[in-house]
């Protein structure tokens, strides 16, 4: 049926067979990655059209405010890149959801850089297409925090060593390295990547030629180079960044079998659809994989290799030192099992079938944004999420009314609980200081005397008793506290929905009191004192 249809297709299949013939055109994979990048935007605008975003992407954004070459929770990249966008497009609601998603976009366009190494036309097209069918560059990507920066360092990445390690040019290893070293200040779980290429190029056989080069000698010493501010910034503030890290080395070792088995068993999730699909896809000619398999090209042995490592090495790490292993932090390597599975089979893929996946896609994406988005909106409005996004404007502004009100001067620092204290830094319109610096993000110390001079607030929902506890225990020793409690009611499209308390503290800012700090950092107390 396939090769029939591909010789004489229907005619709702033709101007779909025109796209595919326009994938080496040049035009083909950029449309599609434009109407994916357009199609999940509007989901995304329709199912948080009542509710702020996500606290992680509004941490981002709270820690590229001050350009630093390292922060003390998280490396850097992260913040630098919301810095950039805001730097272009509005701050707003709509504006950094398409950034998450143009991430995406651009995350898939080097997955086809890979691709298009080992396979041509629409091949190239199907590996988009079973990745767009897990949930790695929607639902994953949305959440821009440190593990989304990975979908578009890691392939970026895997191609500049491919082609670092076949040419062994000087230009592709020091390509290699510059892009080693953005994964590294992207998320430090990069270093499995990097160690995973270590592993294939010495797992290879061609590995004499290529250590014997000058090939894997530039991309060391140009990663450091270009990693060399942030190793400064580790090595003269404490390297906190890796403290924070190593909070998630405290299992055993049955936590940590735990931890394995729920790892692998998401990663399995995710792909499961695209699993199915690719099973439909290759029928009875799935047992030709163990003759595809020996028959791979050297470059394709090669992204084996590294595929094996990126699964491999953080298993064995968590079994041998306790650590935490969410699924998630590895769903930016899932392009190289599809990439490997679609490059590798040396038998044809009839343009029928990536014609079908391409209708299942855009069914996915069609279905998501006009019925599940709606529902996903309407449902939030009433029963709210756990961290109170959907309130996150209104308790913002409620607050920052009540402060001018109070003081007539704007809001200069704020914060309590984290959630709401990065979401009023952003929908404020003062953009007050969060005024607790990650490296004390954890530790509920006392501001600064400075800081309250100038004027400080702080808010919390009703109810977060770890929130309120500790307010009490700041009421007690600032002075001059003002606190007050305020209701704030969801909205979606002028349908009223669930309402929480809000209790704020106010210190309003002497009359001799200084200017506003020009880092957040400069705001807190260092102490680590925690209310009982």
């Amino acid at each position: 049926m396939a090769e029939r249809s591909d010789r004489a297709p229907a005619r709702w299949r033709r101007p779909l067979l025109r796209w595919l013939d326009g994938v080496e055109a040049g035009w083909g994979v950029p449309l599609l990655l434009v109407c994916f990048v357009a199609v999940w935007t509007l989901y995304l605008a329709i199912a948080y059209a009542g509710g702020g975003l996500h606290p992680d992407t509004l941490e981002s954004w709270t820690l590229g405010r001050h350009f630093a070459w390292g922060y003390h929770k998280h490396p850097p990249l992260m913040g630098w890149v919301v810095a950039a966008w805001t730097a272009v497009f509005p701050l707003s609601d709509r504006s950094l959801p398409l950034m998450a998603m143009v991430n995406a976009g651009l995350a898939l366009f080097f997955v086809d850089l890979v691709a298009r190494q080992f396979v041509t036309g629409h091949k190239r097209i199907l590996v988009l297409l079973l990745l767009m069918l897990t949930p790695a560059y929607q639902f994953h990507a949305q959440r821009f925090n440190a593990n989304a920066v990975l979908l578009v360092t890691w392939p970026l990445a895997t191609w500049c060593f491919l082609r670092a390690f076949e040419t062994r040019s000087a230009f592709w290893a020091a390509a290699a390295g510059c892009a080693t070293a953005l994964a590294m200040v992207g998320k430090y779980y990069s270093v499995f990547l990097i160690a995973s290429f270590a592993f294939a190029a010495l797992a290879h056989s061609a590995r004499r030629t290529y250590f014997t080069s000058a090939s894997p000698w530039i991309s060391i010493v140009t990663g450091l180079a270009v990693l060399s501010p942030h190793l400064y910034w580790l090595a003269t503030t404490g390297a906190s960044t890796f403290t924070y890290a190593l909070t998630h080395a405290n299992g055993n070792a049955a936590s940590s079998l735990g931890e394995v088995k729920n790892f692998l068993l998401g990663l399995a999730a995710a792909m499961s659809v695209s699993a199915v699909i690719w099973v439909l896809i290759a029928g009875t000619r799935l047992k030709q994989f163990s003759a595809d398999f020996a028959a791979m090209s050297p470059g394709l042995r090669l992204l084996f290799y590294v595929a094996i490592g990126t699964i491999a090495l953080p298993v064995l790490t968590s079994l041998a030192m306790g650590t935490d292993l969410p699924s998630l932090w590895a769903l930016q390597g899932l392009f190289l099992f599809v990439v490997l599975i679609v490059c590798g089979t040396r038998y044809p893929i009839e343009r029928f079938y990536t014609v079908n996946v391409a209708v299942i896609a855009a069914g996915v994406a069609r279905a998501a944004a006009l019925v599940v988005a709606p529902i996903h909106a309407v449902y939030r409005n009433i029963h709210g999420y756990e961290e109170g996004r959907n309130l996150y404007a209104q308790a913002s502004n409620e607050l920052t009314r009540q402060w001018r009100e109070l003081t007539g001067e704007p809001l200069s620092a704020i914060s309590g609980d984290d959630s709401l204290a990065f979401a009023t830094a952003f929908y404020s319109p003062d953009h007050p200081h969060y005024a607790r610096p990650f490296e004390y993000q954890y530790e509920w110390g006392l501001p600064l005397k400075a800081t309250l001079d100038r004027g400080w607030a702080a808010l919390c929902f009703r109810g977060q008793d770890y929130c309120g506890r500790w307010m009490e225990w700041v009421s007690s020793r600032a002075g001059n506290v003002v606190r007050r409690e305020f209701t704030v009611q969801a909205s979606l499209w002028g349908k009223p929905g669930l309402t929480r308390d809000v209790v704020v503290l106010m210190v309003p800012p002497r009359a001799n009191g200084d200017a506003a700090p020009e880092s957040a950092a400069q705001d807190f107390s260092a102490s680590k004192r925690s209310p009982e």
